[in-house]
């Protein structure tokens, strides 16, 4: 899949009805690039392999309030992530709060996706679930980075919920895109989210991981998002 173009917004209106603005726009940057992180294939061969840990004490809140603004711009993560990958957006007020938009081809199911302020027919997903996290290497880290990963663009996605909820917290060797197209940038995603935090993978999962990728020997890695340590205002239990 090639990078969506910058931001660049079309169109301009005000909403007669409910005063909202919309933006006819692109999404900017995030998992779905093919960045200059090298070869997906190469880092998925160099991650390390161990067992996965005991789920024991993981809860959502451990990696702090979902969707907090680490990255300052006075809107939450969701919306940024809502911005970045739908068109055609509309907002409630202002700028952040997104209240409607479109996927014209959702990446994992491949078919068209409203998305509406309220309804559950869009989801941010983590690419590398948080509780297949916290298995892998994120229940011995400081709160800060846990945050970090949890509000990382670099590790979310906005996708069509009904497939989405298929996926639970699987990892490459349970569950794939169904929209087949899309498996080699989806795990080149988590290749490059595993790297970043140094989170571990289970041997059937690099072997999934390998199986993909040897298909698309020329896929690259995505890269940018935020640094892996949020700021010291937020917490987590």
């Amino acid at each position: 899949m090639r990078l969506r173009g910058g931001a660049a917004v079309a169109v301009v209106l005000v909403c007669a009805v409910a005063g909202c603005k919309a933006e006819t726009q692109t999404g900017s940057s995030g998992p779905q690039q093919t960045g200059a992180g090298g070869a997906a294939l190469k880092v998925a061969e160099s991650l390390t392999v161990k067992g996965r840990a005991p789920k024991t004490g993981y809860a959502r809140d451990r990696f702090g309030t979902a969707w907090a603004d680490t990255d300052s711009n006075d809107c939450d993560t969701r919306d940024d992530i809502l911005k970045r990958d739908l068109k055609e957006v509309r907002f409630t007020s202002g700028s952040c709060k997104v209240s409607y938009g479109l996927l014209p081809s959702d990446p994992y199911s491949g078919k068209e996706v409203t998305y509406r302020r309220g309804r559950s027919l869009v989801d941010i997903d983590h690419i590398v679930p948080l509780s297949d996290a916290w298995q892998k290497g994120a229940k011995y880290w400081d709160a800060r980075k846990r945050i970090a990963l949890a509000n990382d663009p670099l590790n979310l996605i906005a996708v069509d919920a009904s497939t989405n909820r298929s996926k639970g917290d699987g990892d490459a060797a349970t569950w794939l895109p169904p929209n087949k197209s899309y498996r080699c940038t989806y795990v080149a995603g988590q290749v490059a989210v595993k790297k970043k935090y140094g989170l571990w993978v289970t041997a059937a999962e690099k072997s999934a991981m390998e199986k993909v990728l040897e298909t698309c020997p020329g896929q690259k890695l995505p890269t940018g998002g935020n640094p892996t340590e949020a700021p010291a205002r937020f917490h987590a239990d």
